[in-house]
């Protein structure tokens, strides 16, 4: 079958930012492209990810301002999570309309309903066929829920996000960044929160001393960690649920939130008989984010890679792909450096190489920084924050970490010293706007 004689040159299965960064600009040089999706356009991260996240987080990240400043500012805030929740609805109504809106006017036919290939060229949606000359597989994560009795009884990170009331007692289950974030916005809107561990760590890809120090300041604003913890089973008796763990022990719970990770969506797509390579970890692909089927490729979150599964490396192959399909590159993806963070508060963020991988190169030297001893940390009275830069030989930036209110603006200033490699000369040459986080970053180079 010839090129031609395809409905379309290009299908996305999902509509994320695995595939709309990519497919609007595909669109416009004239490449007939269309998306399949069954729930909202832009998939997770507009509508019940990082955009809603975000929104929530506002007024925490306010409200430790507001607290650090009293004395210059009164009264204390109190925050109304009714009224939170209807401001972030109000934030993120519109994005799939707007998002469905630019993928049209680039020329790109929509398809609502769920998709599963027939054949590597064709997908079935509903009673229609479709036939693509190439196939990208952008259909994200999903929360992984906890197979255990009483299962029904726990929600996941997008019930919370839409919670109308926020429960007094909240239990939440997990050590990653969805469990750690959703600890810090309950607690500062009220809730009395425990998070139960199931070893003795979290955020185990980020500075464990750094994590250690926002357990500790989350523990002293009310919230209980428990270690260590195997949970069994979930049960309900008058109203009350209780979270039943290591055998014997129990929490009493009026809502719980299962926060144990995101699995690939991978199910009902008729890959196992296609032929197409995946395994729990994802869709596995080649450094042309080509699958074992040589017209099908990956995107996004459902990718099989060791890169953080975040919306800017989305972000990142959907643009990657869509110049591979427009002939513009066919060299293989070359990933940037891509930071990472932890919308906590404070924020803990990282880039490039870790203190404990550097730590294995005798190559590497590490600058600890106390960043309340730059002046403009005190105008906002910051409490805490420190940070860890990592140089070569050559006094090139190759890794960085921090922990502060403003860490991820800090990791953000310094990403084009590591990604472009610049040499203390060209670091030089960069005048920050004054007074700003980033030049008080800058300085640490």
């Amino acid at each position: 079958m010839s090129t031609k004689e395809f409905d379309y040159d290009v299908l996305y299965l999902g509509s994320g930012h695995g595939t709309f960064d990519g497919a609007i600009p595909l669109a416009a040089t004239g490449k007939r492209v269309a998306v399949v999706e069954s729930g909202l356009i832009g998939g997770t991260c507009p509508n019940r990810g990082c955009n809603a996240k975000i929104t929530l987080d506002a007024p925490v990240a306010l409200q430790q301002t507001a607290t650090a400043l009293q004395g210059l500012v009164s009264p204390q805030l109190e925050l109304n999570w009714n009224a939170t929740v209807a401001h972030k609805h109000e934030v993120i109504k519109d994005l799939p309309g707007f998002i469905a809106g630019l993928l049209k006017d680039a020329g790109v036919t929509l398809f609502k309903g769920r998709g599963h290939f027939i054949d590597p060229h064709t997908i079935a949606v509903g009673t229609q066929q479709l036939s693509a000359e190439k196939i990208v597989i952008a259909t994200g994560l999903h929360p992984h829920r906890l197979d255990i009795p009483g299962r029904q009884l726990a929600h996941d990170s997008r019930e919370f996000m839409n919670l109308q009331e926020l429960p007094h007692r909240i239990v939440i289950i997990g050590a990653g960044y969805i469990s750690l974030e959703f600890a810090t916005i309950a607690n500062a809107f009220g809730a009395q929160v425990t998070v139960l561990l199931r070893g003795d760590k979290a955020l185990r890809k980020f500075h464990q001393p750094f994590v250690q120090k926002l357990l500790a300041l989350l523990e002293k604003r009310g919230v209980t960690f428990i270690k260590n913890t195997t949970v069994t089973s979930f049960s309900e008796e008058y109203g009350v649920k209780q979270v039943h763990y290591n055998q014997t022990e129990t929490v009493a719970a009026d809502w719980i939130l299962d926060a144990t990770g995101r699995n690939p969506n991978t199910e009902g797509l008729g890959l196992t008989e296609l032929g197409v390579a995946y395994d729990e970890a994802g869709i596995i692909v080649n450094d042309h984010l080509q699958t074992t089927v040589p017209n099908i490729y990956a995107s996004g979150d459902v990718i099989k890679k060791k890169q953080p599964r975040l919306t800017p490396t989305a972000i990142f192959e959907s643009k990657y792909l869509q110049q591979l399909f427009a002939g513009t590159t066919t060299a293989p993806i070359d990933y940037p450096a891509i930071p990472s963070v932890v919308f906590s508060s404070p924020r803990i963020a990282r880039l490039g190489l870790s203190p404990v991988q550097a730590a294995q190169d005798a190559a590497i030297s590490q600058v600890h920084h106390n960043v309340l001893d730059n002046w403009y940390r005190h105008v906002e009275r910051e409490q805490y924050g420190e940070n860890i830069l990592l140089f070569d030989k050559e006094h090139h930036l190759v890794g960085a970490t921090e922990i502060s209110e403003h860490a991820e603006d800090v990791i953000n200033a310094l990403l084009p010293a590591l990604e472009l490699k610049l040499d203390p000369a060209q670091v030089g040459r960069l005048i920050h706007l004054f007074p700003t986080i980033s030049s008080a970053a800058w300085e640490g180079l």
